[in-house]
Formats: structure tokens, sequence, C-alpha cells
């Protein structure tokens, strides 16, 4: 999930009906309330499997994911990682040469299943903590409400929160993020259309990793303030530099799950806990009339076990315990409208640059708007496919692109020492694809592919993959291309995606439906156990 709200100046959140918030004028700006709406291509939020559907349009995100499975109790709410933040190429701005991870990605996550019994599918208004008795049959309407918690890393360099997605010029911060949705498959009712036009139909409780766990503004979706909750203050956010070793570790308390990032290079622990006491709610689900209620709520993880069985019932991909690069969220723009915050000059690569004409040309940036790299650029969901993370642009092993970007598979278990017995891979492009030319049929398969098709109706010059070797002690992945003096197993490359996915939603009346979101392929084992 993440929140494009405006360029520099004022007038595109004005047009967008948004609260505009620059880095020099959060102090002084006046505080004014609302939610992370996901049904602007702009934000990061988990992808729903009716795009179309509950927005009207296309909403969604290129999101190459590592999936970890284990019938171990506890792996589906206790786990720890570990990981080493890039290093970014000198401060130097040579379009099409230097490369920078907020070029790359808008944020990678950790993800986790996690109980909401105001979200989707709004039949079982219980939901039991840490507990393989809420899976359901896939396609049941009969599913306990669900939420997805993404915990997530944002880069620097670039347009400050809660403009832009860098917490900083130099140094990365992270957030917990809960995605709900409000909608009843069943009977095809969404919540009210006044209470949706404050939080959106899908909408986030959202908080900093602060130093004492506290959060630094409202996180619920009702009461979320666009300066206190959503700029990050540096007096009360843990930040991490690049290069920074870390760990990270989720478990479940008597009051909400507990995510903790500790770098181990410097000392610095941030912590969240997801807890009413913390501000974190449920929107009551109200499918009529005018109401829109914070419901205070400890979240709480929702599974004992991960599995393809323990998914989130409304999501596009199939993950519960996960790793995810959100990819496709920047493309080069030679000159920005500041009125729409649309492109009005190239798109485009250096190179390949052509006329911005294509509706993802838009939740655009002045060079000037950026803390440290002054390039201009467009933060939305990238569908022409010609952006940075479709390019040879990942960390090659040049002082030209970052460092690669590790992390460790997981370990659960009491102590943190049991490791997960499967790993799969996993890719949303079918989902995102239906949007394309030529278009994937989410029906029969036809023209899904693993590299997509750009704007231009040729195949987009990369996508990336992961990719393991050596380091924190042992094996560890990284996403990109294959680099040297790293990567030593690439899977196959895009191969090891798999094969097209079919997911089963439950309908309307209790039909089910089937459609093809994803491509994915699971191992028999985990051929890269964490150290």
């Amino acid at each position: 999930m993440l929140w494009v709200v405006a360029v520099a100046a004022g007038s595109l959140a004005v047009a967008l009906g948004m609260p505009a918030v620059s880095a020099g004028a959060a102090a002084g700006a006046a505080s004014v309330p609302r939610g992370i709406d996901c049904s602007n291509t702009r934000y990061l939020c988990t992808e729903v499997a009716d795009s179309d559907d509950a927005f009207g349009h296309y909403v969604g995100h290129d999101e190459p994911s590592l999936l970890f499975d284990s019938s171990v109790p506890g792996s589906g709410n206790q786990m720890r990682y570990s990981g080493i933040l890039p290093k970014e190429p000198s401060a130097t701005n040579v379009p099409g040469k230097h490369s920078y991870d907020f070029q790359l990605y808008a944020a990678f996550w950790f993800g986790m299943a996690m109980c909401d019994t105001q979200s989707y599918p709004n039949t079982v208004k219980s939901c039991i903590p840490d507990s393989d008795a809420n899976i359901a049959t896939a396609g049941s309407p009969f599913h306990p409400g669900t939420a997805f918690m993404e915990l997530q890393f944002y880069p620097p360099g670039y347009v400050q929160q809660f403009n832009g997605f860098s917490c900083s010029a130099t140094q990365w911060c992270v957030a917990m993020n809960i995605d709900s949705y409000s909608k009843n498959p069943l009977t095809q009712q969404t919540l009210n259309s006044t209470c949706a036009s404050r939080t959106g139909l899908e909408y986030v409780n959202f908080a900093y990793l602060t130093k004492n766990g506290k959060t630094q503004g409202p996180p619920n979706p009702i009461n979320f303030d666009v300066v206190k909750s959503g700029m990050p203050d540096p007096n009360k956010v843990a930040f991490l530099n690049p290069g920074d070793h870390y760990t990270v570790t989720l478990h479940d308390t008597a009051h909400g799950l507990e995510t903790v990032v500790q770098d181990t290079t410097t000392g610095t622990v941030g912590k969240m806990t997801a807890s009413a006491e913390n501000g974190f709610g449920q929107v009551k689900f109200a499918p009529t009339g005018t109401t829109c209620t914070n419901l205070p709520y400890d979240f709480h993880p929702m599974y004992s076990t991960s599995s393809p069985k323990t998914t989130v019932p409304w999501a596009a991909a199939t993950y519960n315990v996960a790793i995810d690069t959100e990819i496709g969220h920047f493309d080069y723009c030679t000159k920005v409208d500041p009125a729409t915050g649309s492109c009005v000059g190239r798109e485009g690569a250096p190179g390949d640059r052509e006329k911005a004409d294509s509706f993802d040309d838009v939740g655009c940036f002045p060079g000037s708007a950026s803390t440290l790299i002054k390039i201009g650029g467009c933060l939305a969901t990238n569908i022409g496919y010609d952006g940075t993370s479709y390019q040879h642009d990942w960390p090659n092993g040049t002082p030209d692109t970052p460092s690669p970007t590790i992390w460790t598979s997981p370990k659960t278990g009491p102590n943190y020492n049991v490791q997960y017995e499967h790993l799969a891979f996993n890719t949303d492009l079918p989902a995102i694809e239906q949007s394309t030319v030529p278009t994937c049929d989410g029906t029969t398969g036809a023209h899904c592919t693993r590299t997509p098709p750009t704007d231009d109706g040729t195949p987009a010059t990369f996508y990336p993959w992961y990719s393991s070797g050596t380091a924190l002690g042992g094996c560890a992945f990284t996403i990109g291309q294959d680099v040297p003096g790293f990567s030593t197993n690439n899977y196959g490359k895009l191969a090891q995606y798999g094969p097209l996915l079919a997911v089963t939603y439950p309908e309307l009346g209790g039909t089910t439906k089937s459609a093809f979101n994803d491509f994915q392929q699971i191992l028999p084992n985990n051929p890269c156990p964490a150290p």
C-alpha cells in the first residue's frame, strides 16, 4: 500500500480532492483527516480479485513474490527474517545510467493474513486468532473476514512522504499496513457510499514503526490524518541506513500482531503493535445508511500454519507468509503539469522515449520535488511496462546500480529456529495483463505471458526474477537480474514463476468463479533455507 497524494504544488491535490502536503510545509499545515483510499492506481494496496467491479477501472500492482509454506503450528503467525538494505549509487543525476531503488520498486514488504470481522466476505462475524479453523474451501463465501498485513520498507531519495514514498533523502523507514475490503460477495453489497467516499471500499490501517512502539498519529482509516499519521516524524520513527543489516520479527500478542525491526548495524529498534490501544480499528460494514463508524480493534494473525489453503479470499495473489517486491511504480517524465500531476512531456527510459499519452503517466513529480535525486517521474501503476522496473537497471555489480536487496527465508517456532518446508514463486501478472493489449483472458489464459506487453504492443525489455546466493552466513535471496559475485541459482529466471494458476472466488448467490490471476510454482522443498 502506498499513497502518492500530490506533487509539490497543491493544485494537483485539489484536483484529486486530496490534501496537499509538502515536506517543508508539513509542520505548519492544517490537519486534514482522510483514509488511504485504494481506488487510485497511485496507491500500493493489496490487489483485489475483482478490481474492475470494485472500482470501475483497473487498480493493481505488479508484485513478484516469494511464498513460504510450513505445516508447523505457529508458522502462520510467528516468524523472523534477516536482511541487508541496499547501498545506492552516488547522487549523480544521469538518467538511464544510474538507477536507484526508488525507481525499481516503491516498497518491499513482509506479509501475513489477518483476522478482520468487518472485512470480506462479511458472512462470518467471528475469527479465531492464530487458528487453522479459519481455513475454508476455495471459493466458499463462508470464510472469516480477512485482512492482509504488509510490513513495508520504503527506499530513500525521491519525493517525501506523504506526497511521494521516500521517508527521507538518505534513509529508509518501515510501516505496518493492514488492508481490508468492504464487500459481501454473496449479496454484492459494499460499504455505503457516504462512508466509502471517506475511506474507500478497500482501506488501510497505516502506522510507521516507531522507537517507542506508539503510533505518531491515528492509523485507522476513519481517523487517519495525512500530517499526523502520514508524515514520518524523525523524532519518533525508526530510520535505517543504506547497507545496514536488520532482522524482522513478527509475532502475536494478547492485543494484536507485533512487528519489530532491529537494525543490527546501529542497534536502532522500531516496533508497532496492531492494537486498539494504538488506534487501530475496523470500518464497520454498513452497506446501507450513511454511517461511518470506527470500531477499535486488535488485529491478530488469522492462521496457525502457512499453505496454499491459508490465503486472503479476496486477493488476486494467493499469499499468506510472503516477501513481495512492489515494482512498476516509476517512469521517467521530462515535463510535469503541476495542475494535474500528469506527464505532458515525454515518458519512458532514455533512448526509448515517446510522447506521454497513456493513462499511466499520472501521479507525476518534477525533479524539484525530490529530496535528493532530481529527476522527473510518474508513480502510478506503469501498465505501459516501459519504466525502470522493466529495464536492465537492476543491481548488476557496478557502481551505476544499487547493491542487491537481500532477504533470508523466515524461521518460525518459539525460538525462531524452525525452517519453512516449501518455497513458492508467484506473480500476479495475469491480473494486470487483463488491462493491456493483447489482453490476457482471465477465463482461458490466452495471451497471459510472463513477459508483459508494453503500450506499444511489444514485449517488455525485462522482467525481474529472484535469485539466491551466499549472504548473512548462509543462503539468501535478491530480486532483479543475476548479480555477479552473488547469484548462484536463478531458478530458471522467468520460468520460476511457473504455470498459470486459477484462483476460485465466491460470487452472487453462492456460485463460484475461477480466474487466472497469477503465475505460481510451488517447489517440493525450500532450496534456500535461512542460515
